[in-house]
C-alpha cells in the first residue's frame, strides 16, 4: 500500500505526516489525526456531515484527496471551540435545542460558521441557501435555523449574551419547556462518539461478503485465498456459530450468515476480520463461491400464491394474517347511499439515518462479550446474542452508543452477530462501519404495502361500513412484519368511529430486502389509504373535506375496533387547529380551484387539486385518464 507524505496546518497546528495515499481528507482527519468530529454520513459530498474548511473556503472533506490538501491549512469542527469554550453559533445550538441526534450536528455549525463569516447579517432566506448542502434527519431545520439567526443577532450586538442561558424554567411540568440538554455541548463541538467514531487497542477491521442473489443455493464456498493473505485474522460463517442461529424483532428466522442458500441481495454470507479495512475487503473480494440459482419471487400477490416459498419448512410465505371483525359489513353495505372502491400501493422506503450502521465488539478479561451500537433495542438484542453465542446472560452486554438517527431501522441486529463471531474467535476487538451503499442494500425498508378499499358512506357522509385488505411485502425474513401487520390492524381504520368494519392485514415473504420497523410503522401504509377515501368520498358527496372527518371521528366514550373505550379524543381538535393554520376556506373539493393563503404565509399559493385520480362515475367507482 503505498504512502504519502503531507503538510498541513490543522487548528493552527501544523502537522506533517506520512498517510496512506489512496486516503481522502475525511480519512486522514479521522484515522490519522484522531478528529472524528468530522463525519462521514454518504461519502458523496450529498449530506455535508463531514464539511471542514480548507483555507477559509467550507467544503465536503469525503470528496477531497488528501494530496490534494497538502499545504492547506485546515479548520475542522474542533478547532471552533470546545464544551467549556464554545463559539456563539455551538452556543446557539444548545439554546435552541438544535442538536437531537446530533450527528449532523458538526457539519451543520461548520456550514452556519461560514454562512455567518461570509455575510454577517444575512437574512433567513439566505442562510437557507448557504446551508442547503447540509442534511438533518431530525429536526426539520426550523431550530437550526433560529439557532443561526440568535448567533447572528449576538454576534451583530443586535441581542445580548445572555440569550444563550436563557432556558425557561418549568414549575410543574416539563412539557413544553425548553430545557438544556445536557449533551448538547458535546455534539455541537463533535466530541461525543459515535461508534464509528470509536478506537481500541490492537483493534480489528470487519468486512463482509454479501449475496448479489436474490435467491440461490450455495454449492461452493472457497476461503483458501483470504485466509492466506496479509493482515488476515479471522474468517467466519454459519459454521461458526455456537449456538441458535437465527434473530429477528418478532419472528427470529435469519442466520447470522446465510446456511445454504441465500435469499436476497444483499444477505451476508462471509465475515472477515483483518488489521485494516483495505485488508479486509481484498480478502472478501477473494473468495470464490458457487451458486444455483434458484426461481425468486418479488411481488407479493404472487409470494401469496405459494409457487415459490422462501423457507421450505414453513410450506407458506404467508408470514402473518390479522384479521378484524366488528360488526357485519355486509348488511351496512347495502344500506348505503355510495360505495366507494379503489386501490393505493405504498412503496418501500430507506431510513436514510445520517450515521451508517457500525459497531465494535470485545471479549474482556472476564469472558465477557461485550457489544457497543446504535441498537434500538438491546435488552432484545442481548437476549438473542445469548442464544446465538451459546452464552449465559450474565456473559453477553450491550452498550448503546449514541444513535445518530434511527428511525426504527436500527431496531435490527443485523451485523452485532457477525462482530460477536469474529471477537470471539480472534480474541481482538472488532469494527465495523458500513458504507452507505451497503447500509442500504443489506439493512431493513418500510414495508411496501398494497391495499384494496371498499367504502359505504350516507348521503350525509357517515361511514356505515368499510373493508379494508392489506397486503405487505416483509421480505426475505420475518424481522418486524408481524408486529407491523398487528399495528396495521389496529390503527389502519384511522381516527374514525366506523360501526362496521372488516379489515385483513397479511405480511408475506419475498426475495426482497427484508422489511422492518419505520416511524408509525404499519398505520402509514392503511391510514394513507383510509384518509384517501375520506377525501375521494368528500368530493363524490361534494363535501368539504374537514366536514366528513368531522362527522366521522371518535369522540370520548367510542369503542375502537379493537374494543377500548375511549376516555378522551382530541381529533376534532385537532382537525379544528388544522383548519385554522391552514387558512383554509369552507367549501367542497371542487371550489379550491382559486388561489389560497399559504401556511403562515401572506402568499398565495396555487390551490392543492384532486383532479382526475379522484373524479368517480355514479356508481361511486374511481375513473383514471
Amino acid at each position: 500500500m503505498s504512502k504519502f507524505d503531507v503538510k498541513l496546518t490543522v487548528n493552527g497546528e501544523k502537522i506533517k505526516k506520512t498517510t496512506k495515499s489512496h486516503y481522502r481528507l475525511l480519512d486522514f482527519l479521522r484515522e490519522d489525526l484522531d478528529l472524528t468530529g468530522t463525519k462521514e454520513g454518504c461519502g458523496a459530498g450529498e449530506c455535508g456531515t463531514c464539511s471542514v474548511f480548507i483555507d477559509g473556503k467550507l467544503v465536503k472533506s469525503c470528496l477531497v484527496p488528501v494530496a490534494k490538501a497538502d499545504g492547506a491549512k485546515i479548520e475542522t469542527i474542533e478547532g471552533l471551540g470546545n464544551p467549556e469554550k464554545m463559539s456563539e453559533l455551538q452556543k446557539a445550538f444548545c439554546a435552541t435545542g438544535a442538536s437531537q441526534c446530533g450527528f449532523c450536528i458538526p457539519g451543520m455549525v461548520m456550514a452556519a460558521t461560514s454562512t455567518l463569516r461570509n455575510n454577517p447579517k444575512a437574512n433567513i432566506e439566505q442562510i437557507k441557501e448557504e446551508m442547503g448542502g447540509n442534511i438533518c434527519r431530525c429536526t426539520g431545520y426550523q431550530k437550526i435555523f433560529d439557532a443561526v439567526e440568535m448567533a447572528r443577532d449576538v454576534i451583530n450586538k443586535v441581542k445580548p449574551e445572555k440569550v444563550f442561558d436563557e432556558y425557561e424554567k418549568p414549575e410543574n411540568s416539563f412539557i413544553g419547556a425548553n430545557v438544556k440538554r445536557i449533551d448538547a455541548p458535546s455534539k455541537v463541538t463533535g466530541r461525543l462518539k459515535y461508534a464509528a467514531d470509536m478506537k481500541m487497542p490492537n483493534m480489528l477491521h470487519m468486512q463482509v461478503l454479501r449475496s448479489d442473489r436474490p435467491h440461490a443455493k450455495i454449492l461452493k464456498l472457497d476461503l483458501s485465498k483470504a485466509k492466506k493473505m496479509e493482515g488476515v485474522r479471522g474468517i467466519v460463517t454459519c459454521d461458526d456459530v455456537p449456538g441458535i442461529d437465527n434473530f429477528g424483532v418478532f419472528i427470529e428466522d435469519q442466520p447470522v450468515l446465510a446456511k445454504d442458500k441465500v435469499r436476497y441481495v444483499g444477505e451476508a454470507i462471509v465475515a472477515v476480520a483483518a488489521d485494516t479495512v483495505e485488508q479486509a475487503r481484498d480478502a472478501v473480494n477473494s473468495i470464490k463461491i458457487k451458486y444455483k440459482d434458484l426461481p425468486a419471487v418479488y411481488d407479493s400477490e404472487e409470494a401469496l400464491k405459494d409457487k415459490i416459498l422462501l423457507h421450505e419448512h414453513y410450506k407458506t410465505n404467508l408470514v402473518k394474517h390479522i384479521p378484524i371483525r366488528k360488526g357485519n359489513t355486509e348488511e351496512a353495505l347495502k344500506k348505503a347511499d355510495v360505495i366507494i372502491e379503489d386501490e393505493f400501493s405504498t412503496q418501500p422506503v430507506e431510513h436514510a439515518y445520517l450515521e451508517p450502521m457500525a459497531g465494535v465488539s470485545y471479549v474482556d478479561q472476564d469472558g465477557v462479550l461485550t457489544i457497543i451500537s446504535p441498537s434500538q433495542n438491546i435488552t432484545h438484542h442481548r437476549h438473542m446474542m445469548a442464544k446465538i453465542m451459546n452464552l449465559p446472560i450474565h456473559k453477553v452486554r450491550f452498550i448503546m452508543s449514541p444513535v445518530g438517527g434511527g428511525f426504527g431501522g436500527k431496531e435490527d441486529m443485523i451485523y452485532q452477530g457477525m462482530l460477536a463471531l469474529l471477537a470471539t474467535k480472534t480474541r481482538h476487538p472488532i469494527k465495523y462501519v458500513m458504507t452507505r451503499e451497503e447500509d442500504i442494500v443489506s439493512t431493513a425498508k418500510r414495508h411496501p404495502s398494497h391495499t384494496k378499499y371498499k367504502m359505504g358512506l350516507t348521503k350525509e357522509g357517515k361511514i356505515l361500513a368499510a373493508e379494508i385488505s392489506m397486503l405487505a411485502d416483509g421480505g426475505a425474513y420475518g424481522c418486524s412484519t408481524e408486529g407491523v401487520m398487528r399495528k396495521a390492524a389496529i390503527l389502519g381504520a384511522g381516527p374514525y368511529n366506523i360501526e362496521n368494519l372488516k379489515m385483513d392485514t397479511r405480511g408475506v415473504y419475498t426475495n426482497n430486502t427484508p422489511s422492518g420497523a419505520f416511524r408509525s410503522f404499519g398505520a402509514l401504509q392503511t391510514e394513507f389509504a383510509t384518509e384517501s377515501m375520506l377525501d375521494i368520498a368528500a368530493e363524490k358527496l361534494q363535501m368539504d373535506p374537514f366536514e366528513i372527518r368531522r362527522i366521522n371521528a371518535f369522540v370520548k366514550g367510542n369503542l375502537t375496533h379493537t374494543k377500548q373505550e375511549l376516555n378522551s379524543a382530541s381529533i376534532n381538535t385537532v382537525l379544528n387547529e388544522l383548519e385554522n393554520l391552514s387558512n383554509w376556506e369552507q367549501g367542497s373539493p371542487n371550489s379550491r380551484g382559486d388561489k389560497r393563503k399559504d401556511m403562515f404565509s401572506n402568499d398565495n399559493r396555487d390551490a392543492c387539486e384532486l383532479g382526475a385520480r379522484l373524479k368517480t362515475n355514479g356508481n361511486g367507482k374511481r375513473i383514471t385518464k
